[in-house]
Formats: structure tokens, C-alpha cells, sequence
């Protein structure tokens, strides 16, 4: 079997497991074929994890956008964590780069607190021959003692500069895991993901465009998620809710008569 092959197997595997236990699975799959762990962690989205910032003391979340090898790069400090022993310290943006991704990070948070009211935001930016590219990443969990559950967005997007305009490509995934258990509902588990990609060309006279002009790319983008996860996710388990009600109540209506029957025997 090819390397191309054992990828699609893998990637198939992941698709038909729980959506919650990809994570996990993942790391199963890598374990057994360390081969193909740098193209399964491009290609697998997973939920984000969260790691602390040694100098500033923020959390910051991690994907392989701002992995290099074992480390991950904060956005507060710009440095990796842990340290990298090489002489370039790991990819880091250019000067003129880092002071956008500072802004854009700034400009997230403020979007994340009112709109999640709460949770952490991480961007990542990275040079390319003709233009950047970036990556968007929000988290939020619900607090302990109401449940588990978790809304991951992670937005990357690429900017080509053009004479006065640039085309923005982005792509956005949004990982949602709910989990409920009690003695009277039981065990519940909504898990899955959804991906949209949308491009646009868009005036650009600064620096600071690019950065209302992904921001309201990616509002738009999580608006249009959260309508269809609404729609496609709670609406289908309030369908299933009612079928099941609905099963129940059919029984009792078909088996009147013959309970009556033996009530009154």
C-alpha cells in the first residue's frame, strides 16, 4: 500500500469514529504509523489545546500553524514553547508581519469577549512570496459542573497583494463536542464539525485594511456557522426527540382498546 493510500485509509477511519475521540484517535493512528504524521496533522482538524505562556503568563492555543516540532509558538511573546535549540529560534513572521498579527490578535479578543463572553483567541501569521497567510483560532468551553462541551473556530486564511486591492482566501472550520449525563436524561454526545470556504477581493490601502477586512470575513463566516449548526445539529436531535415521543404516543393510541379490554376483564 502507498503512502497516498495508508493517508486515505486513515483519514476514513477517522471520519466513521466518534467526532469527540478524533483527538485521541489520532494520536492511536500516529503511533502506529509515525510515517504519516505530518500529513495527517495537516489534513485532521482536531480540537485545540491550551498552553501557557512562560514569560507572559497567558494561555495561548495550539494547532499546526505555529508548531515546530514539539514546540509551539506563543503570539504574546513570540517566542516557542519550549525553547528551540536552533540557531533561528523556529519560523517566526518578518517584522512588518508581526506587527499585524499583534493588532489582528487585539482586535480578536475584543471580538471573542462579545461574542463568546469568555473563552481564548490565538492568530498566527506566516510570510508568503506574494503576500501572508494566517490562521484565526477561538475556544470556548463551557464551565465545570454544566456539562462538557467545547466551540472551536479556526480560520486560515491567505491574502495575495494585488494593486490596490488583495484577494483573501479563507477557510473556516467549527469543531462542536456537547456532552450531558444524569440519572434522569442519561448519557448524551453531539459531536461533529463543519467547513466553509469563501473568497473575496477587497480595497486595501494600509496595513490596517487587511485587518477590517478579515474581520469581517471571519464575522461573517462563524455568523453563517452558528445558524448551521442550529439548524443542521439541534434541529436534527429535536427531530429525534419528537420521533421518539411520537413512537411512544402512537403505541398507547394503537393499543387502547386492547388495554381496555384487559382492564375491564
Amino acid at each position: 500500500m502507498s503512502n497516498d493510500q495508508q493517508v486515505d485509509a486513515a483519514l476514513d477511519l477517522l471520519r466513521r469514529l466518534p467526532p469527540a475521540d478524533t483527538d485521541a484517535n489520532l494520536d492511536r493512528i500516529i503511533t502506529l504509523a509515525p510515517h504519516l504524521q505530518d500529513e495527517l496533522l495537516e489534513s485532521v482538524d482536531v480540537q485545540l489545546k491550551i498552553k501557557r505562556c512562560s514569560k507572559t503568563k497567558r494561555d495561548f492555543l495550539c494547532c499546526d500553524y505555529n508548531r515546530d516540532g514539539d514546540s509551539y509558538r506563543s503570539p504574546w511573546s513570540n517566542e516557542f514553547e519550549p525553547p528551540i535549540e536552533d540557531d533561528d529560534g523556529g519560523t517566526k513572521p518578518s517584522e512588518r508581519l508581526r506587527g499585524i498579527e499583534i493588532k489582528m490578535g487585539e482586535a480578536v479578543d475584543i471580538y471573542r469577549d462579545l461574542y463568546y463572553e469568555g473563552g481564548i483567541s490565538s492568530i498566527y501569521f506566516w510570510d508568503l512570496d506574494d503576500g501572508f497567510a494566517g490562521v484565526v483560532l477561538i475556544k470556548k468551553t463551557t464551565p465545570q459542573g454544566k456539562g462538557e462541551g467545547s466551540w472551536d473556530s479556526i480560520h486560515v486564511f491567505e491574502a495575495t497583494d494585488r494593486a490596490r486591492t488583495a484577494h483573501y482566501k479563507l477557510t473556516t472550520t467549527v469543531i462542536l463536542h456537547l456532552g450531558s449525563s444524569s440519572e434522569s436524561l442519561g448519557q448524551i454526545n453531539l459531536g461533529g464539525n463543519m467547513v466553509y470556504q469563501k473568497e473575496l477581493d477587497l480595497p486595501v490601502e494600509d496595513d490596517s485594511s487587511h485587518i477590517v477586512n478579515l474581520g469581517r470575513m471571519i464575522e461573517d463566516m462563524e455568523t453563517k456557522h452558528r445558524g448551521m449548526l442550529n439548524e443542521v445539529y439541534f434541529g436534527k436531535a429535536r427531530d429525534i426527540i419528537g420521533d421518539l415521543r411520537s413512537i411512544f404516543e402512537s403505541y398507547l393510541t394503537f393499543n387502547f382498546p386492547n388495554l381496555k379490554q384487559a382492564l375491564l376483564r
